[in-house]
This record gives C-alpha cells, structure tokens and sequence, in this order.
C-alpha cells in the first residue's frame, strides 16, 4: 500500500546531474562539453546584455528619438455633471465618494467637465472643473471646493 512514507519517483523519472570539468577521464573534462573557443566557451560570457546584436549598432541606438515625457505630467480622471445628478441634493461629492460609487478607478486627480445636465445642488471637490462644469454646478445652487 502506498503512503507518505513510502512514496518515491516513477523509474527512471530521476536523472543524475551532469558533472562536468572534473578530468579528461570522466569524459566530461578539458572543455567541460563547451567546445571549443569562442564567447559561450569562457565564464561569464555567456550572456548578452538586453538589445546586443552581436556588436552591430542596436535598434534602439539607430532609431531617432523624439519628444520627451514630462515627469510633472497629471492625468485626471475625468467625471461629467451629467453622472453626478443622481446622487441625492446637498451630497458632499468628493475624489474618495466618487471611487466607492465607482465612477472613477482612482481618487488621486479628478476633473469635472460639463457635459450632460445638473438639477441638484451639491458639495463637489475635485483637483480641476471646466468653466461650463462651474456655470452649470453654481447655476443650481451647488458649492465647488478645488483639492489638491
């Protein structure tokens, strides 16, 4: 019967490492089956850094670059009026409100445009609001508070 104590491999399912390097009579000795010269043959040659093509101008140096990325750069996520009419008049609508009603997948930079139609008033606070989103939240009695 098998159990913890007596279970072992499958035959021949095992097989002994290979032991290189250790004298021309193991078979195994002199070049340690590297063959001959070249850069695989000697240590810590035998891989090449990420984008080398053998000592020929790499793509990435060849291809012209272009622009630049601006580490300061924001990216808001953006929320219109139009979503916001349904939570009920006088809400306190704020980055982390919005994430729980998922509206938004972050609460770090949100922006209030103004597409779509406003009847309550609410509390909004957001990082940035377009004019018209402004016009249409203070037009139905709404408060804006800008967060950073």
């Amino acid at each position: 019967m098998i159990n913890l104590g007596n279970l072992k491999p499958a035959k021949g399912s095992k097989h002994r490492k290979k032991i290189v390097g250790r004298g021309v009579g193991s078979g195994h000795g002199r070049t340690s089956t590297r063959g001959c010269k070249g850069q695989k043959s000697r240590s810590g040659d035998g891989s090449k850094k990420i984008g080398f093509e053998g000592g020929q101008m790499p793509i990435f140096r060849r291809i012209p670059k272009r622009g630049f990325n601006n580490k300061f750069r924001r990216e808001y996520e953006i929320v219109n009026v139009g979503k916001l009419d349904k939570f009920a008049s006088e809400t306190e609508v704020t980055p982390l409100f919005l994430k729980k009603e998922g509206l938004v997948n972050k609460a770090r930079f949100i922006k209030i445009l103004g597409d779509g139609e406003i009847v309550k008033s609410l509390n909004v606070s957001a990082s940035a609001f377009s004019k018209s989103a402004l016009d249409k939240i203070k037009a139905v009695g709404g408060k804006v508070k800008i967060v950073k």
